[in-house]
């Protein structure tokens, strides 16, 4: 749903002056306190309702009109699509050598790929590397702020949050079309609707360990920080930053296990009756 929420318009110069401002050029350390949590878990329920009545059933409903294949070429597609908004941020990091060769990736799959429908890029030692605006503030120094739960979004924080006016606005090209055409039904936020569901499609296989979670909150809360994390830096995090988002000593994690092994077996003598 991220595309097609209409915020206000952020001008080029005020993004380059911001980026300028920031101080410092040293990776921001996550947080690990959720000081929003009661109203992010009446968020998250809200969402989950959602997810089961539409946008799950429409995700099913697709990957059983699609094959495997056809599903690759697809999400090959959309990837290539939004392949500028890698490009931009790896400039704006001042990664110029990965924007290069982001560069040359949309060009080659743009071009022999057929629209990026394929993906000989990565044959020529081109893989495929995604990072946005979030990531970029990250890399300035600005902190992660409190976790955040949005309707019909879903996890964010208080930083991340700014990838989805920035980013949306001047480097995704699906954002750029759909503000710029008006068809009727609404024809125009078609593609980035189409892109959603292939992203929660891609999501299904992994809802069994969703299922096996004590508390589904707290596995969808950590596991979208740890993926922020690895996309920081570059999926190579030091071990002290990994350290602080977990933010729990051994007795911690003693009492967890404790508690899934609880549920665990809360769940197996459900099945035996």
């Amino acid at each position: 749903m991220l595309q097609f929420i209409d915020f206000t318009p952020l001008r080029r110069g005020v993004l380059v002056a911001l980026v300028l401002l920031l101080a410092g050029c040293t990776i921001a350390k996550p947080r690990t306190d959720d000081p929003w949590e009661k109203f992010n878990r009446k968020v998250y329920r809200f969402n989950d309702k959602v997810d089961r009545a539409v946008i799950r059933p429409t995700a099913v409903a697709y990957r059983k009109v699609t094959s495997p294949n056809a599903r690759r070429v697809l999400s090959n597609f959309f990837h290539n699509v939004r392949m500028p908004i890698t490009i931009a941020n790896d400039a704006l990091q001042g990664e110029i050598k990965d924007a290069l060769k982001g560069t040359g990736r949309f060009v080659i799959n743009s071009t022999v790929g057929f629209l990026g429908f394929f993906d000989p890029a990565s044959k020529m030692h081109l893989p495929p590397r995604e990072t946005d605006f979030a990531a970029t503030l990250a890399k300035w120094g600005v902190a992660e702020g409190p976790y955040l739960v949005l309707p019909l979004i879903g996890s964010t924080t208080v930083r991340d949050v700014w990838r989805m006016p920035v980013d949306g606005r001047l480097f995704d090209p699906m954002g750029y079309y759909a503000r710029t055409h008006d068809y009727e039904l609404g024809r125009q936020h078609w593609p980035s609707m189409m892109f959603l569901v292939t992203i929660r499609a891609s999501a299904i296989d992994a809802e069994n360990l969703v299922e096996g979670a004590f508390d589904p909150y707290v596995f969808y809360r950590d596991a979208y920080r740890q993926r922020r994390l690895y996309t920081i830096y570059d999926g190579n995090p030091p071990f002290e930053a990994i350290q602080q988002l977990q933010g729990v000593d051994e007795e911690d994690i003693d009492a967890l296990l404790e508690e899934q092994d609880a549920w665990d077996k809360k769940q197996e003598d459900g099945k035996q009756h």
